[in-house]
């Protein structure tokens, strides 16, 4: 495929070519595992010409040496995301909460890790986020600013954190509506409207001109309300000259439950000037994994991957971690997990069968 904006890329690192490896054994099972036998995932998406497979990951995790060995294979993963440690602050402190945990005051120590990590690997970057509605710090959240004080706290924001991972690929803006299509009601919006949106990557792009700026959302992988309004928010950026560059599709998905018109929808999103990443994706399910839903979301995980095989502006794919061992969903939805290709014990299960379908 044609990735647009070449040059960008190829100045990031982002175009290079990738060796083969082996593929690691899987052990057995009760239940269906992996039968495929890759070289690796990022190196089936740079010979689909994509630009990276990745996975998210945290710090906490870097000490699981069983993890790490599948973590810095560059083979497997090209790319990788820091799940907390760049945020606002962290959800429990275990981040030297995170990047401004006082105003005006950065600590990018957790951060550095999780960059350095990728610089010594030799994998991408993906900056996630500036400014999002959750985990604030209470001075943000209480601090009665007006317009112009708040205006001025993303810049800072934005700027300072952007200034110092240059380089790289910006979850600048994360999740800014409501599933309906409305804007989020946050110190944000309630404060400065959507002009908070275009202060945030007017800053972002002003602190580093070769980073590229996306907006980052849920339940916009397939049309409808929220993925309308998305589209509507890009035509309004572009109409002003604010840079908007890449939209995030986070793909949280359930089993059985994957929109039927995600290429649809990545065409509409192109077709307005902007590259589209899937840049969380999970498929859960309600517990306990059977065969069968293992089976359906080897579907699921093919189904998507699929769909961005199929739009050349689609230009990576990001898992948000790659084993359940270390998954988000059972923290956040009772009863449910399974939702990575990698399962607890690092066993890969029939979803990296469906990665290397849809590729």
């Amino acid at each position: 495929m044609t990735i647009k904006n070449a040059a960008f890329w190829t100045a990031l690192g982002w175009l290079t070519s990738v060796a083969a490896a082996p593929g690691s054994p899987s052990a057995a099972a009760s239940l269906p595992v992996s039968t495929s036998n890759v070289a690796g995932l990022h190196v089936l998406a740079k010979q689909a010409g994509k630009l990276y497979f990745g996975t998210a990951t945290d710090n906490p995790e870097l000490t699981n040496t069983s993890y790490t060995a599948i973590l810095n294979n560059s083979q497997m993963f090209g790319q990788i995301t820091a799940a907390n440690s760049m945020k606002w602050v962290s959800a429990t402190g275990l981040h030297l909460d995170a990047t401004e945990p006082q105003q005006g005051v950065f600590t990018f120590a957790a951060g550095d890790v999780i960059a350095n990590l990728a610089k010594q690997n030799g994998q991408l970057l993906r900056g996630h986020n500036c400014v999002w509605h959750n985990q604030l710090p209470s001075w943000v959240t209480a601090g009665n600013f007006n317009a112009a004080q708040l205006t001025q706290i993303i810049q800072t924001r934005c700027s300072t954190l952007v200034g110092h991972y240059k380089g790289q690929v910006w979850d600048v803006v994360n999740e800014p509506f409501n599933d309906d299509g409305t804007f989020r009601q946050d110190v944000f919006f309630n404060t400065l409207g959507q002009n908070y949106i275009a202060t945030a990557l007017n800053a972002a792009k002003a602190a580093d001109p070769n980073a590229k700026v996306y907006i980052n959302d849920f339940n916009i992988e397939g049309t409808g309300a929220k993925a309308t309004s998305m589209k509507n928010l890009i035509k309004s950026l572009k109409s002003q000259g604010v840079p908007i560059e890449g939209i995030g599709l986070q793909s949280h998905f359930i089993v059985g439950e994957v929109p039927t018109t995600l290429v649809q929808n990545m065409q509409e999103f192109a077709a307005l000037g902007v590259e589209i990443a899937i840049t969380e994706l999970d498929v859960r399910m309600t517990l306990p994994e059977t065969a069968a839903l293992l089976a359906q979301q080897k579907k699921d995980y093919e189904t998507v991957i699929a769909a961005c095989q199929a739009v050349p502006q689609c230009v990576g794919i990001t898992v948000w971690d790659f084993t359940d061992k270390f998954s988000w969903v059972p923290g956040t939805f009772a009863g449910q997990g399974a939702a990575c290709p990698w399962d607890e014990n690092f066993v890969r299960k029939p979803a990296f069968d469906g990665i290397v379908a849809g590729f």
